[in-house]
């Protein structure tokens, strides 16, 4: 028995922006002469697209439609029962993760299935990320896929003090399948391509050549004595999640019911919007429209006419009706480059009509932080440029650089004490922190 989802209640559980609907595209006909002009393989890759799309539309859920386009073998070792066993004895994280999944699976699916790759990789979230967009790695991998900045850089996944695309629901699905694609047409091989976006290419590739100058067989199974144990357990922990949503009920498992229909639209911004005022407008809770628009890292909507925002189809034409009607302002903030390190918060605050705090909130500064000369930070509008939006090419490369304040001292360099502290801890230990055996030198994958 499936057990469908309150919507309402996801964002909860994933917080830590003319409409263009973003839908799956009809099966197309190639014309008999288009047919007739391609090669055996292409039009077999056509036909077998073709027939993917076709059972797709028939499916009711989003997880009939993955387990239908299954195509990466099977992996079967101990490993995959141990994954399996430890997926199924938490059904609550894995309600946890399906609720989730629920607002972008259909999207990951169509992607898939547009470019003729098996569903199953529709899973791999589950392994990366728990469906979260907003999740961080220690190693600063970020987002649904877990890109690292270079390599989300390398995918054209602009990253900036105000957005970060590796975030992003559409951005970074594409960068993901993009990526994959591009492993599995350098190895041949889904176990292997999995393994590079997990360990890097560069390090498969070396263990490749080394199994093959030893005369060993090149397989996902024969190169894992020589893979470090994420590694060795990604393929596993994969496998184990596709064989659960294969057939849930011999886990113990339910998987909630996720409509085989989009749960999103693409809406595109015509100028600079508060997130506030962007879920105002659609009806929503700003957390819901986060869950949705994760990639935006300020309160306010920058970039150019190409910004998209996400929101549940449901929600589209309450936005444009709200929108229509909205007599105030769309965006209450502007931008500030630093100049000097002379420029504090405080000082800020005044000159711009707020408050320390609210400048901190709205750019993510720490207290006890100075801000260094050349970061770019959101400052509330003057009357002056009210009706100005920030321009993309600032939008696209602010950065933030922060240093840690410093405590006044007295002319000899002691810091001064007071009787209501001359009790308390010293502000620093002169013990250096211990650092756990198994953290030093722990290798990252998918190098930055």
């Amino acid at each position: 028995m499936q057990v469908r989802i309150n919507t309402a209640l996801l964002a909860a559980l994933i917080v830590s922006a003319a409409p263009v609907i973003s839908q799956a595209s009809e099966p197309v006909a190639l014309p008999l002469s288009a047919m007739a002009k391609a090669s055996p393989a292409d039009a077999s890759k056509t036909f077998a697209k073709q027939a993917m799309s076709e059972e797709a539309f028939r499916e009711t859920d989003v997880w009939g439609r993955i387990r239908s386009g299954y195509a990466i073998p099977d992996v079967n070792n101990t490993l995959v029962g141990k994954h399996a066993k430890w997926y199924s004895d938490r059904p609550d994280y894995m309600a946890r993760t399906s609720a989730r999944a629920s607002l972008y699976l259909y999207h990951v699916v169509s992607e898939l299935e547009k470019r003729g790759m098996p569903t199953e990789l529709a899973l791999l979230p589950f392994i990366e990320s728990a469906f979260n967009p907003n999740a961080l790695s220690s190693a600063s991998a970020a987002g649904l896929w877990q890109f690292m900045p270079g390599t989300g850089r390398d995918y054209d996944l602009k990253q900036s003090a105000f957005k970060d695309d590796r975030r992003s629901v559409i951005a970074s699905t594409d960068a993901a399948l993009s990526y994959l694609q591009r492993l599995y047409d350098m190895f041949g091989d889904w176990h292997l391509a999995l393994a590079a976006y997990n360990w890097g290419e560069g390090n498969v590739q070396k263990a490749v050549q080394r199994n093959k100058a030893a005369g060993k067989p090149t397989d996902f199974d024969s190169l894992a004595e020589l893979m470090p144990a994420e590694t060795r357990n990604y393929v596993p922990k994969l496998q184990a999640v596709k064989n659960i949503v294969a057939n849930p009920s011999q886990y113990g498992l339910n998987l909630p019911q996720i409509d085989n229909q989009p749960y999103f639209a693409t809406v595109e911004k015509t100028s600079d919007m508060d997130v506030a005022v962007a879920a105002k407008l659609a009806e929503m809770s700003v957390d819901e429209f986060k869950a949705l628009n994760p990639q935006f890292n300020r309160p306010v909507i920058t970039g150019g006419e190409q910004t998209q925002i996400l929101l549940p189809k449901a929600n589209v034409e309450k936005f444009y009706a709200n929108l229509a009607s909205w007599s105030h302002a769309l965006s209450s903030w502007t931008t500030h480059k630093i100049s000097s390190a002379r420029e504090s918060i405080a000082s800020l605050a005044r000159k711009f009509g707020t408050t320390p705090e609210a400048i901190r909130m709205a750019n993510n500064i720490p207290q006890r932080s100075v801000l260094k000369a050349g970061s770019t930070i959101l400052v509330p509008k003057t009357s002056a440029n009210l009706n100005q939006d920030i321009p993309s090419e600032i939008a696209d490369t602010a950065t933030l650089a922060l240093d840690t304040e410093r405590t006044s001292t007295k002319r000899n360099g002691y810091k001064q004490a007071s009787e209501s502290n001359t009790n308390a801890k010293p502000a620093v230990s002169m013990v250096k922190a211990r650092v756990k055996r198994d953290e030093a030198g722990k290798s990252h994958r998918k190098s930055n």
